[in-house]
């Protein structure tokens, strides 16, 4: 590690040659990153160690170096399309660390992430609350040294991942998708894990993984229940039966509307009152319907009798509407789906099969429905 993710093989020599050129302009992308990271607050897990006498020398040459993995395996999406690739791979290079490497990577990781907290503190503290081009080049400088460490550790574990994916029963969700979330997780956890309470990173990574496939999936299910088909192009062609019904229902809704202000259901004083007031129909447009206790309160009753007294209601509003609405809209749909079965006999373009219209059944089911689930959407 003392190669590659930090100042071990010179720390002097380094920030000599820094101090050299910190005069030096910062590229556009640099500047770019320095206000990300300046933007907010860099966190860490803090160690005793990172306050000790030389800590930095400790952290980065005085340790071993910890091998590195090489991840031209991973291949997940493909992994289990390609029959010919070689699967001793894997096995032969995947790295496996100890308990000892791992607290050795993660000080060095959030050493880093600790030195940038410290110089952000300075220059938040200072007068100005910019960096000075020595602050700016230091920032960077351990910035990208913990992003290598974050990322080696990562990659080390990336065979984690993979194998609790596959291992993982949930049909619903796409395995592409599924080990993609798993990796967000494992960085999370990279973030988040305290190597000096004493555990395998790999024990506290399961545990994070496993509760981010638990919220994809939880997720597609609540999906799956507002959409519960998947998006077929086909259907956008095909939606005559859905523009039909819709209008049938905003047709019948009306005629609802009307039924109970001109009383043609025969509903007493009492009734009329409850279903004027649940749903709203002298109601303004910037005022909700009232709810049963508060019907309740004006006519004197409990709100479980003016549930009562409202499904009665509702029931003769039903009956009235299959007599005088429903009776006439299906001869004119019966007829329009015989026409459309002669078409359709002859070889002519049909605009809409006989399916597509609401047919006596359906008809009957859509003043159910309308009745049931009044509200005042359906009178405005």
């Amino acid at each position: 590690m003392a190669s590659d993710a930090a100042p071990p093989a010179g720390l002097k020599p380094a920030r000599a040659a820094g101090k050299a050129s910190v005069r030096k302009r910062l590229s556009q992308e640099d500047e770019k990153l320095l206000s990300q990271i300046m933007a907010q607050e860099q966190d860490f897990i803090d160690s005793p160690a990172f306050y000790e006498e030389s800590a930095e020398h400790k952290i980065y040459v005085d340790v071993p170096d910890v091998a590195k993995p090489d991840t031209s395996w991973y291949h997940p999406v493909m992994d289990d399309l390609s029959s010919s690739r070689n699967r001793t791979v894997k096995s032969t290079q995947q790295v496996i660390l100890t308990g000892a490497e791992e607290k050795i990577l993660f000080h060095q990781f959030n050493f880093a992430r600790c030195t940038v907290n410290r110089i952000q503190k300075d220059v938040w503290d200072s007068p100005a609350k910019q960096p000075t081009p020595e602050q700016a080049q230091d920032v960077l400088r351990w910035h990208r040294i913990a992003e290598r460490i974050r990322e080696q550790i990562a990659e080390t574990n990336l065979a984690l991942v993979l194998a609790m994916a596959k291992r993982t029963r949930m049909s619903e969700v796409d395995f592409a998708d599924l080990v993609s979330e798993g990796n967000m997780a494992l960085l999370r956890a990279v973030d988040k894990f305290d190597a000096g309470r004493g555990y395998k990173f790999s024990t506290y990574a399961c545990r994070a993984i496993l509760k981010a496939f638990s919220r994809q999936g939880m997720k597609l299910s609540k999906y799956r229940q507002r959409f519960p088909t998947d998006f077929d192009p086909k259907l956008e062609r095909s939606n005559y039966l859905e523009t039909k019904r819709s209008g049938f229902e905003k047709d019948a809704a009306e005629e609802v509307k009307r039924i109970v202000l001109e009383n043609r259901a025969d509903l007493t004083d009492v009734e009329r009152t409850v279903i004027e007031h649940r749903f709203g129909l002298e109601s303004g447009d910037n005022e909700k319907p009232m709810t049963l206790e508060q019907v309740g309160q004006i006519i004197g009753v409990t709100k479980e009798r003016v549930r009562q007294i409202q499904n009665k209601a509702m029931e003769k509003i039903r009956l009235e509407l299959e007599a005088n609405f429903l009776g006439n809209r299906q001869m004119l749909e019966e007829a329009e789906a015989k026409a459309a079965a002669e078409a359709a006999a002859q070889g002519k373009p049909v605009p809409g099969s006989p399916q597509a219209v609401p047919g006596p059944v359906v008809t009957s089911a859509i003043a159910g429905s309308v009745v049931t689930t009044l509200s005042s959407s359906a009178f405005n």
